[in-house]
């Protein structure tokens, strides 16, 4: 552990500000030389003026927005969580979560946008819902004003075996979703074109 910071690049992308930077801490001297050398060569030194104001910006309406953000993650997980294409769900703000009670009492404002559920069907039922979605983007970043999807098995993870993805915690039909400011209603049609989706793939291989 190191007891100063050597260099720090910033990232707001998690705050409904996809385009723009802000913080990332690095210690170790290898990773020092490449924040530095990558840093000033790619970003810059520091943050752009249209940055900070769409930073600024963003604050302004960040509570506002959370609130959008965390009534329409827990619609759309109570809604998959009675899904019967859905093996489970992963959301501490839905009851029978393990961490349920223990959310309530951190998190009394609700349990955040960012969940990850299972589809019945493994790695080829996972794509197939990725494929029919329509609202939801295709993107692996989190915490947009857009709803983001992405399937780790056939993605990120797309070189892992089954066993290794179980080994760490990720099903071969795992789907994380991080949940934008669109309409309720909206969010959970595309996700009901998703699951069709998922029920025709496994009607035509029985």
């Amino acid at each position: 552990f190191f007891q100063a910071e050597d260099g720090i690049r910033h990232s707001s992308t998690s705050r409904g500000l996809g385009d723009v930077y802000k913080r990332q801490e690095f210690g170790p001297q290898a990773f020092i030389t490449r924040a530095r050398k990558e840093g000033i060569r790619d970003f810059g030194a520091c943050m752009a003026p249209m940055s900070a104001f769409q930073i600024l910006q963003g604050l302004e309406t960040l509570s506002l927005r959370m609130d959008r953000h965390v009534s329409n993650a827990l619609f759309v997980a109570e809604y998959l969580n009675s899904h019967s294409g859905v093996e489970s769900v992963s959301y501490p703000g839905i009851e029978g979560h393990p961490d349920f009670d223990l959310a309530k009492q951190i998190l009394p404002r609700g349990a955040g946008a960012v969940f990850s559920f299972e589809v019945k069907g493994g790695r080829e039922a996972g794509k197939a819902f990725i494929e029919k979605l329509e609202l939801f983007s295709h993107l692996a970043n989190v915490g947009d004003a857009k709803s983001l999807v992405i399937h780790p098995a056939s993605t990120t993870h797309h070189r892992v075996d089954e066993d290794a993805l179980r080994a760490s915690g990720i099903g071969p039909g795992l789907v994380r979703l991080s949940v934008g400011l669109e309409d309720s209603s909206d969010l959970i049609a595309d996700l009901k074109t998703g699951l069709r989706a998922v029920e025709k793939m496994i009607d035509k291989k029985r």
